[in-house]
């Protein structure tokens, strides 16, 4: 494997699976280095964990009694991926929130590396809505969840709850490293995300409900998968992904110039982006008061289609790939619109799918490609969907 793993482990009775993990890992040539916090102590000791990782556990803030601080910044990043393993709801509730009260929060919130959380707890603890919405926050931030098992638990129940057996958990990691030597390694990719803003007046605009989390959840996992990324956003609340060349932009004009620029000399473009179609063709320069008029009409014109220019441009070792959202014809609409901008790929969103859309965590697509085939997928988080997208993009290359 030749990787990097911090292994970070809670207070839970499968911390005692900890050290098959690590006995694993490092048979594999991985480099292993442990986080614990408090009440995992109580489940397993630190001399077993820094026997088997050869590395020293840490657990506090300070190292020993004169008072040496532990770098819990060096340790994220020092890591290639940060697995937590086993995962308590007090720890997933902590995380989800942004709670720092211990080195293992510390560390993890300083973490530049992928994350990956394997819970372990009782079954209506893992299926209490406090712990499934802490769950979907840490997906939606672009956490890996790795969903737990059915069997017998410690309290004596059976049922969903038992952390993934220290085996599924190397392969998970041996198969996400081999995942992202992909053919995208080293090549250029640029993304629109989120909405634009066509300005009205100084406090007015026109808009729409893109939250930008479809793209950003694109471009993050585009970068796991060692792509050079130029993300180009909208206004929105989101936070970008960190590594990226992030480019904040408002108007659906802006938004052209930077994916005009920057597709010139990428090997991928995806515009997820839901710009504007039209914009006010006179924009005031002070505020517009409404005691002046009962009514107000706006003469609006066209924005620049940047799919279309692009697809008009594109040359013979791109891939461009295209967004729609239907409400009706959905798979007629998206089909005219794949031939019409000379896209290589494009995913329909139906806002007839309960789930899928503007602004939730999921989404339902359906992808079409120019040999007239399609794949339709079910309701998945979109960090999920990423990944599919993604995949069918490595299979055009």
């Amino acid at each position: 494997m030749g990787k990097k793993i911090l292994l970070g482990i809670c207070g839970s009775i499968a911390a005692y699976k900890s050290a098959s993990l690590i006995r694993l890992l490092v048979k594999s040539g991985a480099e292993v280095k442990v986080v614990m916090t408090s009440d995992a102590r109580e489940f397993i000791t630190p001399l077993t964990l820094s026997t088997l990782s050869k590395n020293p556990v840490a657990s506090s803030f300070v190292k020993n009694d004169q008072g040496e601080w532990q770098n819990h910044v060096d340790l994220a990043l020092w890591a290639d991926i940060f697995l937590i393993a086993p995962a308590t709801a007090n720890t997933l509730a902590k995380a989800a929130n942004g709670i720092c009260d211990n080195l293992l929060m510390a560390t993890y919130l300083s973490a530049k590396c992928p994350i990956v959380w394997a819970p372990a707890m009782d079954l209506d603890m893992y299926q209490h809505p406090s712990t499934l919405k802490n769950l979907s926050s840490l997906e939606e931030y672009g956490n890996t969840i790795l969903g737990a098992t059915h069997g017998e638990l410690a309290s004596g129940l059976v049922g969903e709850g038992r952390m993934q057996e220290p085996e599924e958990l190397h392969d998970f990691l041996s198969t996400f490293f081999s995942k992202k030597k992909s053919k995208l390694q080293g090549l250029k990719a640029v993304l629109t995300a989120g909405p634009t803003y066509e300005k009205i007046d100084p406090v007015r605009f026109i808009g729409n409900h893109s939250s930008g989390k479809m793209g950003i959840a694109l471009a993050k996992e585009l970068a796991e998968r060692g792509m050079d990324v130029t993300l180009i956003l909208g206004p929105s609340n989101q936070t970008a992904p960190s590594g990226l060349n992030t480019v904040h932009v408002k108007s659906a004009e802006e938004m052209f110039n930077a994916a005009n620029k920057a597709f010139a000399d990428a090997d991928l473009g995806i515009m997820t982006a839901a710009v504007a179609d039209y914009k006010p063709k006179h924009t005031a320069d002070k505020k517009m008061k409404k005691e002046n008029t009962d009514s107000i009409s706006l003469e609006l014109e066209k924005t620049v289609d940047i799919l279309a220019t692009l697809g008009k441009s594109k040359k013979s070792n791109q891939l461009l790939v295209g967004f729609a959202l239907e409400t009706d014809n959905e798979k007629a609409n998206a089909r005219g619109k794949l031939s019409r901008k000379n896209c290589d790929l494009l995913v329909l969103n139906s806002l007839n799918d309960k789930g899928a859309g503007f602004a939730g965590d999921t989404n339902k697509v359906t992808l079409f490609f120019k040999d007239g085939t399609e794949k339709p997928f079910e309701l998945k988080s979109k960090t999920k969907v990423a990944v599919d997208i993604i995949d069918a993009i490595e299979s055009l290359l």
